[in-house]
């Protein structure tokens, strides 16, 4: 049932329940449609005689269209409506990775995961701004937690699997796979989301509400936020990103058909981002975060050793507090602002997804001068330029506390 008094999702009650799942299977869906390419590199590669880097590109041009584009669809949202463009964004990505499949050329694959990147932008837009709007403050930290924990999984689920089909059929098969799955279950997210209840329409023109964005970009909390996405999501896609060529290479020298089953760490990612948001329930959220980036830290100082089993439980211990620091932050942006949702979660969206792209960059510039120890040092360095930001933080992340207390 509904809080009467706020018309919100109340914690243990059956529609909250199953509230809580769609935002977990939507987000899973979502990222896997993502993420998918990522396993499929070498056989584009191979397909298409393209260098690795080149290949890489269906990756990278779908994500910096997203980091745009969130700013935009959290715009129109404000407008339309959160449901709306929470189906749509999934159906389109759907119907696109189903073409991307039949590609004559490299050319027309990277156009199609161009549109990919700029229509998954709804979902990821709006999911945050329609769970602080929908579900109670007492449960929020709990379903943010599980929203957070469907896109880990669902990144994970679509570099693994989508490897191991194209390992034994072929790259354009997974792609269908991926596509009538993700179909199935936009359908049966549509069934199953509850209507927004306590959304209320920004009126004016879709410019004007762009020229909203200037409210977020003026709230120091807010860009701090932004700042903490960055530097997670910099940190984790920089260290997997040349994790992969570590294992690759002395002392380790694991076979290529092994190094894609390190993907299936993502898992203990899902169970911190439930813990660590239901810990905010009932701790601070800057307490929260600053215990993930300790935590990641302590992993990536692990992956120096020579020992395997040591460098694994070192990866562990980075997507484990990666993702359980993002989904505290996610809940804080939405928490703190109590006015335009949309658009400060599209902040926060835009520095997490710029930060993948410019951070793993960097960190490949560090690892080709100095090797793993290079690429250590880039994430540490992230992480303390991450910590010296959540210190900066309000203790408190509702706004009106923070007032009260001042």
């Amino acid at each position: 049932m509904a809080d009467l008094t706020s018309g919100t999702l109340l914690k243990g009650t059956p529609e909250y329940r199953r509230a809580s799942l769609v935002i977990f299977v939507a987000g899973f869906l979502t990222f896997a449609m993502l993420y998918i390419v990522q396993g499929l590199l070498p056989a584009i590669s191979n397909d298409f005689s393209v260098s690795p880097a080149s290949a890489s590109l269906t990756l990278s041009l779908t994500t910096l269209p997203l980091a745009f584009a969130v700013i935009v669809a959290a715009a129109w949202s404000e407008g339309r409506g959160r449901r709306p463009l929470l189906i749509g964004s999934l159906v389109a990505a759907s119907c696109l990775t189903l073409v991307a499949a039949a590609s004559p050329n490299f050319g027309s694959l990277l156009g199609l995961r161009v549109l990919t990147g700029l229509v998954l932008a709804g979902f990821p837009a709006v999911a945050m701004a329609y769970v602080a709007e929908e579900f109670h403050p007492s449960g929020l930290g709990t379903a943010m937690g599980l929203y957070i924990s469907g896109t880990g999984l669902g990144g994970m689920t679509g570099r693994l699997a989508g490897g191991l089909i194209t390992g034994v059929a072929s790259w354009r098969v997974a792609m269908v796979c991926a596509a009538v799955v993700c179909l199935v279950g936009t359908v049966w997210v549509a069934l199953q989301l509850p209507a927004s209840r306590n959304f209320e329409v920004t009126p004016g023109r879709l410019g004007e509400r762009l020229a909203a964005m200037r409210a977020p970009l003026r709230d120091p909390v807010i860009l701090k936020l932004a700042a903490t996405g960055f530097v997670l999501m910099g940190s984790l896609v920089s260290y997997y990103n040349y994790l992969q060529y570590r294992l690759g290479d002395s002392p380790f020298n694991l076979p290529d058909t092994v190094i894609p089953f390190v993907f299936l760490i993502y898992l203990s990612g899902t169970l911190s981002a439930n813990w660590m948001g239901r810990l905010t329930d009932r701790r601070s959220r800057r307490g929260v975060m600053m215990l993930g980036l300790a935590i990641m830290a302590v992993g990536a100082l692990m992956s120096l050793s020579n020992l395997l089993p040591v460098v694994l439980v070192g990866t562990a211990a980075m997507v484990f507090g990666f993702f359980g620091a993002h989904a505290v932050a996610s809940g804080f942006v939405g928490v703190w602002a109590r006015q335009q949702r949309a658009q400060a979660s599209a902040m926060y969206l835009f520095g997490y997804h710029v930060g993948s792209a410019l951070a793993g960059f960097v960190g490949g510039v560090f690892f080709g001068a100095f090797g793993w120890l290079g690429e250590v040092g880039t994430v540490m360095v992230l992480l303390a330029v991450g910590a010296l930001t959540i210190c900066l933080l309000p203790a408190r992340s509702d706004r009106t506390e923070v007032a009260n207390a001042s």
